[in-house]
């Protein structure tokens, strides 16, 4: 009797540390992103921010595996796989590509986007107030008529808006689609230019040349990696550029009215906080930003052949009076 008392009080004292063990394992978040530039690269800067103000310290209670797929689907879709055979606790996916290949490999694990502008039409998730399924996340819709109004404020006499896609990436379709039905709202037109790859922005600028008054460029991430091909076309020939990406002001466009990406990146770590700590991603809504900065670069403006108005300088959050 004494004996089996004894083997009932181990068993049930390794059962205890087994569970402190398990509570004590740090969670694994592992975050994947479709590439490196400053917009996206802030995003997984403020997740990490995040979940360390929330008590979710990397080497401690947390390990973080970060990829990046050099703006390679295929290779977007290895890593989904990886991080999938790795089985974290929580894969994060930064931008389109990235959230599509993960959302096809991850059956069972919850995902978290971000950086994504339309996960509906990107067939993410069934609605964006009920995602359904594992997967939700914060989304970059952009204030297409917003950019615009602030296009026209600095260029009143543009008709022909000219931009740079990748009509492989179905944010940057969605986008154009928006961007063209709110132009010709306005009177205006829009002249495009395709690049399925950063190596082919430089030629798509070029072929824009004679055709547009001014140049707008979305939050696709082919060509705003290749930012400077285009604003080197800008300055040539004369043709301001504006963004929706304001880390592009600093790279040489004119102007920029979007989100904080560092910001944007903090929501998301606090959406993946909640998830770590037990909430499902099928009961939380898609999340969107409504705070939106103004950046301009009055010395790029002169570059590009325009001098702006004194009054989107005086509305801006940021000037930034670069050379180069």
């Amino acid at each position: 009797m004494a004996k089996k008392t004894l083997r009932t009080l181990l068993g049930a004292s390794l059962l205890a540390a087994a569970s402190l063990v398990q509570a004590n394992e740090p969670k694994v978040v592992a975050i994947t992103q479709i590439v490196e530039h400053p917009a996206l690269d802030a995003v997984y800067e403020g997740v990490k921010d995040e979940l360390a103000e929330r008590g979710y310290i990397e080497g401690d209670n947390l390990t973080v595996m970060h990829e990046t797929a050099q703006g390679n689907s295929a290779i977007a879709s290895q890593i989904a796989r990886k991080f999938v055979g790795d089985n974290p606790d929580v894969i994060v996916a930064i931008a389109t590509p990235s959230a599509q290949t993960v959302a096809a490999a991850a059956r069972n694990i919850p995902v978290v986007f971000s950086a994504v502008t339309d996960p509906l039409a990107a067939k993410l998730v069934k609605s964006w107030e009920k995602p359904g399924a594992n997967i939700t996340g914060v989304s970059d819709m952009l204030p297409i008529d917003k950019h615009l109004d602030m296009l026209q404020q600095a260029m009143p006499e543009a008709k022909r808006i000219g931009t740079v896609y990748n009509p492989g990436e179905a944010n940057a379709v969605a986008l154009i689609e928006l961007l063209e039905e709110r132009l010709a709202e306005r009177n205006m037109e829009l002249v495009k230019g395709a690049a399925t790859k950063t190596s082919e922005v430089l030629g798509a600028a070029r072929s824009l040349v004679g055709k547009a008054d001014a140049i707008y460029l979305t939050t696709d991430n082919t060509v705003i990696s290749a930012a400077e091909a285009v604003i080197s076309v800008g300055e040539r020939a004369d043709i301001p550029v504006f963004a929706a990406d304001t880390a592009t002001v600093e790279r040489g466009a004119v102007a920029a009215m979007g989100f904080n990406y560092y910001k944007h990146g903090r929501q998301t770590g606090a959406m993946v906080a909640r998830v770590l700590e037990g909430a499902a991603t099928a009961d939380m809504p898609v999340e969107t930003m409504d705070e939106l900065d103004l950046y301009v670069n009055p010395k790029a403006a002169e570059r590009m052949g325009i001098t702006l108005p004194d009054a989107i300088i005086k509305d801006a959050d940021e000037v930034i009076n670069s050379d180069k």
